[in-house]
């Protein structure tokens, strides 16, 4: 699949905003913290990938009802669904100005209900854009930061009506803001992710 950058200018998926805040202090603390012990940008990519995935739980994983949408509110609370991780993510390797766009997925939703967005980044190495999935593994789900193909959550399945949107965002897509900023609670969020962009 070729990726395209909704805005051309590079700039862009550098940029900071109220959602993806790398200019936090906890966003820049957490930064300079992993990239200490980073050799290079690809190593420290790599590690803010495996602490998002690894030291911030799933929230449907791990049953909390809170819900967050922030990069800083993320890395406070350390829970967050797929989205709120991915926002994470993309401040984390903004703050080392690294590109990174967030990308979407429609998925079967696992509620059974019909089909979700799920939400994941991309970043900018070696002239090319390669997506990453932070979502936190679990049985059955086994993601990698990995330049060389991708080690994603989830597969589309085209025979399910799953399809991965091809589009790089800048910033978080409209509906999938609206949702996160509008749920009380997970449980809510669940039954009012959008299916579609």
């Amino acid at each position: 699949m070729r990726l395209i950058q909704q805005n051309p200018d590079l700039s862009a998926y550098l940029a900071a905003d109220e959602v993806i805040d790398h200019q936090h202090p906890l966003v820049r603390e957490t930064a300079a913290r992993l990239a200490g012990q980073a050799t290079d940008s690809y190593t420290y990519a790599r590690a803010a990938y495996e602490f998002v995935r690894d030291a911030i739980p799933h929230s449907a994983d791990s049953g909390d009802p809170r819900v967050t949408w922030r990069a800083s509110d993320v890395l406070e609370q350390r829970t967050g669904i797929c989205h709120a991780k991915s926002h994470a993510l993309a401040a984390l390797l903004r703050a080392e100005d690294i590109p990174t766009a967030l990308c979407y997925q429609r998925l079967t939703h696992d509620a059974g209900t019909g089909h979700c967005l799920h939400g994941l980044v991309a970043v900018r190495f070696r002239g090319a854009w390669h997506r990453q999935d932070p979502r936190g593994n679990k049985p059955g789900v086994d993601a990698r930061f990995s330049l060389d193909g991708e080690r994603l959550a989830f597969m589309a399945d085209v025979e399910s009506s799953e399809m991965d949107y091809p589009v790089l965002f800048d910033v978080p897509h409209p509906a999938v803001l609206r949702a996160l900023q509008d749920a009380p609670d997970r449980p809510y969020l669940w039954e009012h992710l959008p299916d579609t962009l």
